[in-house]
Formats: structure tokens, sequence, C-alpha cells
């Protein structure tokens, strides 16, 4: 690995160990709370975040962060992403993590002018490191990999309906979900852009496209030969995070399947 993917490795590593993996099933009274209906943040959220947060700000000086939680309150912070600037979920799959069970991990990525330059996945669970600059292809745990499907027909599809309007919810039921084979999403991004791409799941359509979430997997997916990418074909960027609608496919040909009858809704 690179001098900054062992940098960042060793930053995730030990937010993990610090921050993380002691209150996993071991949250205190008080280090749970809801920043809306179903959306907690825990004491594991703050400290992991702040902790990157200064870490980031030393290896890098002068590019500012743009956290999860800092933007949750104060969403000026969300100025920083037309710039140069690091991007961090300090806990992706809090939902998971509050109820005790996996998937949950951390991503961090490094963008400029709304692009993804670099982006780093970590499973704290099981030590998967996945990480990816831009041209220079898809690692995990160092070793370089390529997109695989899971070779099924139908193929396998992760939908999230969580933050679709209802009519589109019904709609996507109705004309897309027949197609595939449907299986439950993880509720976590870090975990889900590697099953698009080792195999596991085929194809993933997600509503909400916050950059934490992301601008990380979606580089690795597209450096691993899968695609990710808006459903009208237009490439995300990281400062166009409030228009909804992402897909997200092992290769090429399962995307434009998916995106022609996306067309149709």
């Amino acid at each position: 690995m690179s001098a900054l993917n062992e940098e960042i490795h060793d930053l995730l590593r030990f937010a993990a160990e610090r921050a993380i993996l002691p209150r996993y099933r071991n949250l205190a009274d008080g280090q749970l709370m809801h920043k809306a209906a179903d959306d907690p943040v825990t004491i594991a959220d703050h400290e992991c975040e702040a902790f990157l947060t200064e870490a980031l700000m030393r290896l890098a000086p002068g590019v500012p962060v743009v956290g999860e939680e800092a933007a949750h309150s104060d969403p000026a912070v969300l100025d920083r992403l037309s710039g140069a600037c690091w991007i961090i979920d300090p806990l992706d799959g809090t939902h998971n993590f509050a109820h005790g069970h996996p998937p949950f991990g951390i991503i961090v990525a490094l963008a400029d002018g709304g692009e993804t330059a670099a982006g780093w996945l970590y499973d704290p669970l099981s030590g998967r490191f996945c990480h990816a600059a831009r041209g220079q292809g898809a690692f995990v745990n160092g070793e370089r990999v390529s997109a695989i499907t899971t070779a099924t027909d139908p193929p396998v599809a992760a939908i999230s309906l969580l933050f679709m309007e209802e009519a589109r919810r019904e709609s996507v039921k109705r004309h897309i979900a027949p197609h595939y084979r449907v299986v439950d999403i993880p509720r976590c991004a870090a975990e889900q852009y590697p099953r698009l791409a080792l195999g596991e799941n085929d194809l993933s359509i997600f509503e909400r496209t916050l950059p934490w979430d992301h601008a990380a997997g979606i580089l690795w997916l597209n450096e691993a030969g899968g695609r990710a990418a808006r459903p009208d074909g237009s490439a995300y960027r990281v400062d166009d995070h409030a228009r909804p609608g992402l897909i997200g496919a092992a290769s090429p040909a399962l995307w434009d399947e998916l995106a022609a009858r996306m067309e149709l809704l």
C-alpha cells in the first residue's frame, strides 16, 4: 500500500479500537440519541469523528473536513464540499451498531472540485480495508480486485426503499423488483459497495446520496470495474448530494439494464 493508504488504515483501525469497538453491544444510558426518527447517533459516532477530524487535519493542514455529525450540527459545513476536503462517516451503519449487530464501518474520502480523488472503507469487526484512488484501481487488504457478478439468473439486487416517496417505492416494487432476486439491504454503505464487487450482490438502488455514505464507495466500485452513477448516467458529485437517486452494479452491462428499466418509472 502507498504511504497514505497505510496512514489512513492505521487511523481507522485506531479509531475503531478506541471509540467504536469498546461500545459495541455495550452502550450505556445516555450514549444513544436520535437525530430524527429511525436515525440514531451514539457517543461512538461523535468520538470517532472528533478523533479522525483532528488526525486528518494534521495529516493535510489546510484541507477542511466534512464530517456527518458536524454537518448535522452546522449545515454550513457542507459548503466545503465544492473544494478540496476530507469527508468522514465515523460510524456508517449506526442503526445496526446501536441494535448490537453488524455490519457497520468507517468511511473516509478525499475530494476536490466536487469529485472523489481517493476513498477508504473499513470494517472494524473483520478488519477488511477497501481503498481506491482515481485511475489506480481498487484494493481489498492491499490486493487489487476486479468486480465479479453473482452469475445467477435473475441477478441479485439490494434495493433501498428507505428514503423513497411512497409512490416511487410502490413503482419500484411493481416494475423493478420482479426482474431480480431481491435481498435485504445491509443499511451500511461500507458493506454494500464491497458486496457489489465481491460477488455477493449484482445491483443496488440508493435513493439518498449523502457524500459520507457514497463518495468513497462509488469511486472504489468504479475502479474495480463495476459501475456506480446517477440513473441518467451522469457521474456522482459530492457537492450534488441533495439530488436523489443512484445505481450501483457489479458490471456496466447490469447497470445499463437496470437504468433502462428505471427510465420507465
